[in-house]
């Protein structure tokens, strides 16, 4: 399975990382290739052969403290699709009644984080940025440190209630572990063609949501949303996706809807009117 297996294999094999320099692989005791690159520890990429299925997704962390760490959503998908314009979102209807806090990615500047403290989307101080290189996907799955040290200093230093976290745009593969992310969201936007959905990928397919966003733009690129919305239901076993327009409000309410659902189950906390 994709997202379920992903363990931080880097860290149980024995090799010693002195002698292999930035870029080059090598092979672990434990038979897997791995790689260094742009400051990441090494780390091995494990390979997906299916995009999996919503019904069989990793679920939540039986061990997961949230008195460590607060419940973390997990926002990914392609570059340009709308996933800082939902973290803006979600921090404007949630940030009266909830704590917050929000780490970026980027692949090699903060311009994320740096869009989110322009617009007031929270206090500055509750606000990282994550340089993670050209491998943003090793940075939410398996080399997830970069962004755990962030979240879990915010997460005490505000006793935050929920705490957002921002992938670098990847690829169809990309999808957050477990360990980091208790909610996933994946969004995708319509300007890709609405062949997006069906070509799938395990963010696409066991994201807990996925959002289609830029629905004003369905014309413009010739996209079918009857079409996208059949892919995005078969695809996803019938799993939750919402139609949106990010920056003109078009459904963020209900993706909020969906988060403070997710937080409910999971810290068995009632959310606040």
């Amino acid at each position: 399975m994709a997202s379920e297996d992903h363990q931080h294999t880097h860290d149980h094999h024995h090799h010693d990382h002195d002698h292999h320099h930035a870029g080059e692989s090598f092979t672990g005791n434990d038979g897997k290739v791995y790689h260094s690159h742009d400051g990441l520890a090494p780390h091995s990429h494990e390979p997906i052969y299916s995009p999996g299925f919503f019904s069989r997704r990793a679920p939540l962390l039986s061990s997961r403290d949230f008195r460590e760490r607060a419940f973390t959503i997990g926002i990914g998908g392609p570059v340009g699709t709308g996933k800082t314009a939902l973290m803006l979102a979600l921090c404007q209807l949630l940030r009266d009644k909830y704590s917050l806090a929000a780490v970026t990615n980027d692949i090699f500047t903060k311009e994320d984080g740096e869009f989110l403290v322009k617009h007031g989307a929270l206090p500055e101080e509750r606000i990282r940025a994550v340089e993670t290189g050209g491998c943003p996907h090793a940075a939410i799955r398996e080399d997830i440190s970069i962004n755990l040290g962030p979240l879990e200093e915010l997460s005490n230093l505000y006793r935050a209630d929920i705490l957002l976290c921002e992938s670098g745009g990847d690829n169809l593969a990309a999808n957050f572990s477990r360990e980091l992310a208790d909610f996933i969201i994946y969004i995708i936007d319509v300007s890709g063609g609405d062949k997006i959905p069906r070509k799938g990928g395990p963010g696409i397919t066991q994201a807990d949501l996925l959002v289609i966003n830029k629905t004003d733009l369905a014309a413009a690129v010739g996209a079918d949303l009857e079409v996208m919305e059949r892919d995005a239901l078969r695809m996803r076993d019938g799993g939750p996706f919402v139609f949106s327009q990010v920056k003109h409000g078009v459904g963020v309410e209900e993706i909020v809807n969906h988060v403070l659902q997710a937080w409910e189950v999971a810290t068995g906390q009632k959310r606040r009117h």
